[in-house]
């Protein structure tokens, strides 16, 4: 497994990152738990959650499920960088969820109680606030900083301009603000390249994408026959009638080169200078197993060619993109 430093941080992670949806819904307790054993004999180090996962309203099935592996002890707690997310619903009352420093010390709590730890690594904003001022959310991350609660901030689907908000704020206030940047990333969805990624790369965060194969899209979804995945069968088939023709191409052109979809499709982010480390969601030990082999492939300049081809982006970063 190879590792690389958290943004600016001191921190180090693996390049392959494990996300735990599915955990709850998707897999039951037992084989999440070979998941997690397995990932931390592959070397993978950095896993991510978010308190809404498990879908169930206040309940923070996933966390729990992970806590209790936790509790199991040798050290599980210790050989992990544990990440989790704050802004979701978890409750029926109007401070519930969001950003406020109310909410921020309630969730974090709560999370912490489901984990079955005394702090968590990387405390994530699930979302922009537009209704609360960062001088609340940074007073109320800098208490939990304090209290040892939390060691680091990161931000889960903020555009460039929250990301520089963010920032700003953190600096007058001489806090190290956010260290990462969780994004949809993969290769139908570039539209972070804009902006996105620039202000990463500027302000020392970390980019970690999540859905690499999305939704199971880019798993070979044609050539396999199968709608499994986190989203509904009819959002799935909607999704291949419309890209029908790139994933004919896309399949294709991973058989000619003698690689599965999948596989192509994570070393593809993998090879990317921005991208810290990839978030990959296994259901089961199988598919964790065959993400281990993105990290062997090489993404040579032919083959990038190709994939821009297949699925272009946005056509770079702004304002070149699109003005001169």
């Amino acid at each position: 497994m190879d590792f690389t430093n958290l943004g600016r941080t001191g921190l180090k992670v693996s390049r392959l990152a494990l996300g735990t949806m599915n955990f709850g819904p998707q897999t039951n307790e037992a084989d999440s738990f070979s998941i997690m054993d397995r990932a931390l004999d592959l070397g993978i180090n950095f896993f991510d959650t978010a308190n809404v996962y498990g879908w169930k309203i206040g309940e923070g099935v996933t966390e729990g499920i992970i806590g209790r592996w936790i509790a199991q002890g040798n050290q599980r707690r210790e050989h992990i960088v544990l990440a989790t997310k704050v802004y979701g619903r978890m409750g029926e009352g109007p401070n519930d969820r969001r950003l406020s420093a109310y909410h921020i010390r309630h969730a974090c709590e709560q999370s912490l109680k489901r984990l079955q730890t005394d702090h968590i690594d990387l405390y994530q904003m699930h979302h922009i606030d537009r209704e609360t001022p960062w001088d609340e959310i940074w007073q109320a991350m800098e208490v939990l900083v304090h209290q040892g609660k939390i060691l680091y901030v990161g931000s889960s689907n903020f555009a460039g301009i929250h990301i520089a908000q963010a920032q700003m704020s953190a600096h007058e206030r001489k806090f190290l603000g956010l260290v990462s940047e969780q994004s949809l990333y993969n290769l139908t969805a570039r539209m972070i390249e804009l902006e996105v990624i620039p202000a990463c790369r500027d302000f020392g965060l970390a980019l970690i994408p999540w859905s690499p194969l999305a939704g199971g899209l880019l798993g070979g979804i044609l050539s396999q026959g199968t709608t499994t995945g986190r989203r509904s069968s009819e959002q799935i088939h909607q999704a291949i009638e419309k890209n029908r023709r790139r994933l004919e191409l896309f399949e294709n052109f991973c058989e000619e080169i003698g690689e599965t979809p999948a596989t192509i499709a994570l070393a593809w982010l993998l090879s990317n200078k921005n991208v810290t480390s990839t978030i990959i969601g296994p259901r089961t030990g199988s598919q964790l197993e065959e993400s281990i082999r993105s990290l062997e492939v090489q993404i040579s300049e032919e083959i990038q060619k190709k994939l821009d081809e297949i699925w272009p982006g946005p056509g770079g970063e702004a304002p070149e993109a699109y003005a001169w």
